[in-house]
């Protein structure tokens, strides 16, 4: 027995082939040592093929599905790239958003199109390149005023084209969206009219551009479809 056994001290050596026996020791069949004794593990969950481990292609999976159901639901997706936008940026812009029953959230561009594929929205594919986030509503106005306005104020958020239902709209078509009066404004105007005297409501439905009758008629449209 050499001198550092009597002792009880562990050299170094002797250390590393003591913790390499116990890595060993109540090991499963996926256990196995390399050249050197010290025991090496192989886990499935870790396993690749082409480059990404099962649980990347879960979560990608996962990921592609909500897409899904983001799109399916909403009645305006607005684009927009937010490189040069701080933490403290973003987190005003989903505040606003909420604020309004909106929604914001940063996506990776080959997950979106994988969602989108195959879809009636897959026209808006050509959007998806960059640092991009995607702002979006159940009712077709909320999203895009937002979006729009917070644009204004931050010239590092930009406004590249978005969704209304399946139709896709440009930077400049978000931006007329935007105009328009939002779900509770409408109601607002329309009880309005509806208290007003006839004189008014001609003299409304007669007003430069028909605005109001333009805002019906793109509501009823987004209904119907």
């Amino acid at each position: 027995m050499d001198r550092a056994a009597e002792t009880g001290v562990l050299t170094a050596g002797r250390l590393f082939r003591v913790r390499s026996m116990g890595a060993r020791i109540g090991r499963g069949p996926s256990t196995r040592s390399d050249a050197s004794g010290l025991a090496l593990t192989k886990s499935p969950a870790v396993t690749r093929r082409g480059g990404e481990t099962a649980m990347d292609r879960a979560q990608k999976a996962e990921t592609v599905e909500s897409l899904k159901g983001v799109f399916a639901g909403a009645g305006v997706v607005v684009v927009g790239h937010y490189s040069g936008l701080t933490v403290a940026d973003m987190t005003v812009l989903c505040s606003r958003l909420r604020t309004e029953g909106a929604s914001l959230k940063v996506v990776k561009n080959r997950l979106v199109k994988l969602a989108i594929d195959g879809t009636p929205k897959a026209s808006a594919a050509d959007l998806f390149n960059g640092p991009t986030a995607i702002a979006y509503s159940p009712d077709p106005i909320s999203a895009a005023k937002v979006a729009v306005a917070y644009a204004k104020e931050k010239e590092q958020f930009v406004v590249l084209g978005g969704l209304f239902g399946d139709q896709l709209l440009d930077k400049e078509g978000v931006r007329a969206l935007a105009t328009l009066p939002s779900l509770d404004e409408l109601r607002g105007k329309i009880v309005g009219l509806v208290q007003a005297p006839a004189t008014k409501i001609a003299g409304v439905l007669a007003a430069p551009g028909g605005q109001l009758a333009r805002v019906l008629n793109a509501y009823a449209t987004k209904a119907a479809a």
